[in-house]
């Protein structure tokens, strides 16, 4: 997503910047390159080796390094890169931007740049507030200078308020904000994930080996193109993503009420690996387990058809509903079938289960293989990290919604 983008990534005094750790992993990540200057202050939060180490590259931090300023390391920092982030910003690297100070080589290079700059905030909440802080931020703003955040929540003084620094994500995607048209932006789009579990009783439920990545994945990805995306995700062991709504459920039933409350959307996604069966009427206590070997007898129903319902709904049918079809044989045989058995227009089809080596193939797995299916379309994909299926498939709705909109 970043490949050929450079970042220089400014990390000031404060306890948010152990977050930046992960910030720089995600531009890596995604192909970015970023160079880092650590200000004294940043240092007493992370070292510059952790920071060299998720970088790649060498940490700059001393305004009066003979290496690095025989060539104006200041500048060249400031000409080098496409964009500045700086995170956490201080309410004191703030006030020394907004009055043009550069006693140190983190503001040396900002009152040098010829680059766009992007401040997350992270300060106390009355620091925030402050009316200093306030009129440095307007004049910050008033010069073009880029802000994501701050937060409401809890400060690591144990106040609460404004002034919690936007979590990597959120910071993440505004760069790719900076950087990218956003091709969905104004549609909205509804995505499921995760497994579902139906109760047996208080303690035992039926349930699957979903982990939910491929959905989290590929919610992301919809965000990340500018939509408005929902998530509805069973029990996953996975953070909440940022920039979404998320509905949390447990039951088939439950996610069914939760999708039919999200209509009307453009784009619904159907990724969850939703229990086929549940206990007609669970018990109320737990079933014990007896010494005569009375082994009790289970009531099964189906549970909702949520794809089929979602496909097949009278007023608030989504432009494009997509389907996941998880397969243990007959993979293209039968993911054909269930595309026209439940009306939908894809069907994304995975085989599952254990292969020779006693590894899962798909559930819990980092990665996965598919077939992209549609009425006159059949695909294999190769096998990829569930992030580049999710930024793949995202790509193939891009150009369907393009198609269909007259765009």
């Amino acid at each position: 997503m970043l490949k050929d983008k450079k970042i220089l990534l400014i990390i000031s005094g404060g306890i948010a910047a152990y977050k930046t750790l992960e910030l720089i992993r995600l531009i890596r990540k995604n192909n970015g390159t970023v160079q880092c200057i650590l200000t004294e202050g940043g240092s007493q939060f992370v070292t510059p080796l952790s920071v060299s180490s998720l970088s790649g590259n060498q940490v700059y931090s001393d305004l009066w390094s003979l290496n690095d300023e025989s060539d104006m390391g200041h500048i060249r920092l400031s000409r080098d890169n496409d964009l500045i982030v700086v995170a956490p910003a201080s309410a004191d690297i703030m006030a020394k931007m907004a009055h043009g100070m550069a006693n140190d080589l983190a503001t040396t290079t900002l009152l040098a740049a010829n680059k766009p700059v992007l401040l997350a905030p992270g300060m106390n909440p009355e620091m925030w507030e402050n009316t200093a802080t306030q009129v440095n931020i307007t004049t910050l703003k008033e010069r073009g200078v880029m802000f994501t955040g701050p937060n409401n929540g809890e400060m690591a003084c144990g106040e609460t308020g404004l002034g919690r620094m936007s979590e990597p994500e959120e910071i993440f995607t505004a760069i790719t904000d900076f950087f990218f048209e956003k091709p969905l932006k104004g549609y909205t789009a509804l995505v499921t994930s995760g497994p579902t579990y139906e109760p047996l009783d208080p303690v035992r439920f039926l349930g699957n080996r979903s982990s939910g990545k491929q959905g989290y994945a590929i919610a992301t990805a919809l965000r990340n193109a500018g939509a408005n995306v929902t998530l509805i995700t069973g029990p996953t062991n996975l953070p909440d993503p940022q920039g979404m709504t998320i509905t949390n459920i447990q039951t088939a039933n439950d996610m069914l009420k939760a999708c039919t409350n999200t209509l009307p959307v453009n784009i619904a996604i159907c990724a969850a690996a939703v229990s086929d069966w549940c206990v007609d009427a669970p018990s109320a206590q737990k079933i014990k387990k007896t010494d005569d070997n009375n082994i009790p007898k289970l009531r099964l129903k189906q549970t909702p058809d949520i794809l089929k319902m979602i496909s097949a709904h009278p007023k608030n049918r989504p432009e494009l509903v997509i389907g996941f079809a998880a397969e243990t044989q007959n993979l293209e045989k039968n993911a054909k079938a269930k595309l026209k058995k439940k009306g939908c227009d894809w069907i994304i089809a995975n085989e599952v289960g254990i292969d020779e080596n006693g590894i899962e193939k798909t559930f819990g797995s980092d990665e996965n293989q598919i077939y992209f299916i549609t009425q006159d379309q059949n695909e294999k994909w190769n096998r990829a990290s569930k992030d580049a299926i999710a930024q793949k498939l995202v790509q193939q709705i891009i150009n369907y919604m393009d198609k269909n909109n007259g765009s």
